[in-house]
């Protein structure tokens, strides 16, 4: 986490903590920074500080340990910004009926959620009682892009400022592929590993996944090295192909809450000579891949969470990170959704 009165906003982001209303002109002052830096336009800067202002409002009022992350979003040619707001309790029965204009839990106009929906270019949330919300919101300065098949969130070790977690999604000729990099450590350096990784991977040319880990392998000589895995979908075959290396978990969650764990081998991307090795996988319409790095447990069920597999990738990864990332290391969720 970082300051509420911080000033940078890069495309990492920057995650507040939302515990008190002077949070909010914080929030809002650097949305409206964002917005200007991705060239949104007066009127939907205006539009996207009244999100900024909605989701920190409530999330004083109604919610327990809130935060949001701030971030740009880039795709088809365009840029936006977008805003994510997590809190883990008290969740609300019903959140169709909570984003109606007029509801209201605390005495209020009622208009919060509505407002937020209302201004939004793509809106998207879940709730449950006892548990918590979680709040996904983007403002485009124009025609919203179609929503995104892969959704990711990382957040650093608490008390650092940058995280040594990341991720990429990219289509290189009709592949559809994700990675997950857990950089060695903490901090800059790991950091600093981690783009290298996701760098090397945007400009890997169309491959197998054990093509494109190679080529990160080869890459990232100059760093301390990373954990480290890609994964392709390929609905239409019916199949995910993976190659992986050290410690980044993989699962494919069927829509029964089916799990089917991904293997990846030990080693470290960037040092000595591992063994790159790519499986397949069967892929049916509707399932979700969930990777993770080691700073998130691997104790959830997609039971305990009822409708999140109809929910977005960004939202289910959210979910997962607040519920299953720990405070003492860098952390990064991403989900991908099979299509038909």
């Amino acid at each position: 986490m970082v300051p509420v009165n911080a000033e940078a906003v890069t495309d990492s982001g920057i995650w507040f903590r939302v515990e008190a209303s002077s949070a909010a002109s914080a929030v809002r002052r650097a949305a409206e920074r964002l917005g200007a830096q991705v060239e949104m336009g007066a009127a939907r800067i205006a539009d996207l500080a009244i999100v900024a202002a909605e989701l920190t409002s409530n999330l004083v009022k109604h919610a327990d340990e809130g935060v949001l992350l701030l971030r740009p979003v880039r795709r088809a040619g365009q840029a936006g910004v977008e805003l994510i707001a997590i809190d883990s309790g008290p969740g609300m029965a019903d959140l169709t009926v909570s984003s109606q204009d007029g509801h209201s839990t605390t005495g209020t106009l009622g208009i919060g959620l509505g407002a937020i929906v209302r201004q939004a270019s793509w809106f998207d949330g879940y709730s449950l009682p006892g548990k918590g919300t979680v709040l996904a919101v983007q403002v485009w300065p124009a025609e919203p892009a179609q929503p995104s098949w892969a959704g990711a969130l990382t957040r650093p070790l608490t008390g650092e400022t940058v995280s040594g977690d990341g991720y990429a999604v990219r289509i290189a000729d009709g592949r559809h592929q994700v990675l997950v990099s857990d950089g060695l450590g903490h901090g800059p350096l790991a950091a600093a590993a981690t783009d290298a990784a996701l760098a090397a991977f945007r400009d890997a040319p169309a491959g197998p996944p054990a093509v494109v880990v190679g080529h990160l392998h080869r890459s990232m000589s100059h760093t301390r090295g990373a954990a480290l895995a890609v994964a392709e979908l390929a609905p239409t075959a019916g199949v995910l192909r993976y190659a992986g290396l050290g410690n980044i978990s993989g699962v494919v969650v069927e829509g029964d809450g089916h799990r089917r764990g991904l293997v990846s081998l030990p080693g470290i991307a960037g040092h000595q000579r591992p063994t790159i090795r790519e499986y397949d996988y069967p892929l049916a319409p509707g399932a979700r891949l969930v990777m993770h790095s080691d700073g998130v447990v691997d104790r959830w069920r997609l039971a305990d969470y009822p409708g999140l597999a109809e929910r977005s990738p960004l939202v289910m990864a959210a979910i997962l990170l607040r519920d299953a990332g720990v405070r003492r290391d860098d952390a990064c969720v991403l989900v991908a959704r099979s299509w038909t």
